[in-house]
């Protein structure tokens, strides 16, 4: 944030793979965060190194921010994990923060802890996979057989193949197939998943890209009627105090920090500032879809939010660019008479 001025999160709220990546490029100078939708994409390339997770990396090196992929995981610990670090979008791969909703419980948290720490632990090692195909010798073979002599699955990996019986009773040829899959330390200590070969556009200040993982609770939300109560949001800052060294803060309409050793971030919805040149401590109207909407110097001067989240205020102005750095200018110059650094 003080590196590049900003305590700006952009929330690319499009629906197609070109569109996001072009509005990361363009407004990534003036955020810290990109919060986005995978699933709302329509042509999100799933390939690990190549594909839309992969080139979004190499977008927030470039500009020196981080991605936030708004997933609010809710369902039981297990089921999270998978949903992290399995399946077509491997969000775990490329997105440095997520987020969890706390309507299941704390399990959610500590599943969604224990697999970030897990995946950080292979970072250093690559999948060595070893094929060996042949006949095996007689001998071999007859051990995988029962005692009634009929032919058992081999252990482990061996797959024997092209075992059949022709007309006469007699075994045609049998060929096995020993596949073997092991970590191992790569020689680099440097992340390798993190900046593909050629990728030299690094932010200035910022030499590798974090390969720690965060996340956001999703403490408070700015809709109108929503069910997120004080005992709800107290369960909420317990659960981060518990796990430190993997939640990073919450999403919530103020700062929930409320003991010395708290230092979480809160990230807050709901921000939009009137037109130019109309006093911007007015009231700002919500969306009709129960949206309710505050301006910066509300969320951050007032409420103690640290980052603001913005997305139809900017993606929807007639200069996307020029409104992303009135938004950046604003919300920097509030957390700066917060913090008394005006």
């Amino acid at each position: 944030m003080n590196l590049k001025r900003s305590n700006l999160c952009l929330s690319a709220d499009v629906t197609n793979a070109r569109e996001l990546l072009s509005v990361a490029d363009k407004i990534g100078p003036s955020i810290v965060v990109l919060k986005t939708h995978y699933d709302l994409i329509v042509g999100w390339d799933y390939h690990p190194q190549t594909g839309t997770g992969a080139r979004l990396g190499a977008i927030a090196r470039k500009h020196g921010f981080l991605i936030f992929e708004d997933r609010k995981f809710g369902d039981i610990g297990n089921t999270v994990q998978l949903q992290y670090t399995s399946g077509t979008a491997r969000i775990i791969d490329w997105a440095h923060i997520t987020n969890v909703n706390m309507i299941p419980g704390k399990a959610a948290v500590n599943s969604l802890a224990e697999a970030a720490e897990k995946w950080k632990s292979r970072l250093n090692y690559e999948v060595r996979t070893s094929v060996t195909v042949g006949t095996p010798l007689g001998d071999n073979f007859d051990d995988n057989s029962s005692e009634d002599g009929r032919p058992q699955p081999p252990a482990k990996e061996t797959l024997p193949t092209g075992y059949s019986t022709d007309h006469n009773g007699r075994k045609s040829s049998i060929v096995s197939v020993n596949l073997t899959q092991s970590y191992e330390p790569v020689d680099s200590p440097r992340f390798v998943n993190g900046i593909p070969e050629g990728d030299e556009l690094l932010f200035p200040g910022i030499e590798e890209p974090p390969y720690h993982r965060g996340l956001l609770i999703l403490a408070q939300m700015s809709t109108q009627g929503n069910f997120m109560d004080e005992k709800y949001t107290k369960a909420c800052v317990e659960a981060a105090r518990e796990h430190k060294d993997f939640v990073m803060g919450f999403i919530a309409q103020e700062t929930l920090n409320s003991e010395s050793s708290d230092n979480f971030v809160t990230m807050t919805p709901g921000c939009q500032l009137p037109p130019e040149g109309e006093d911007e401590n007015a009231a700002v109207e919500g969306d009709g879809k129960g949206q309710q909407y505050n301006t910066p110097s509300k969320l951050v001067g007032l409420g103690g939010s640290d980052i603001i989240i913005v997305g139809r205020g900017i993606l929807q102005a007639d200069d996307p660019q020029t409104e992303a750095r009135r938004y950046q200018k604003r919300a920097w110059q509030a957390y700066l008479e917060r913090t008394g650094q005006s």
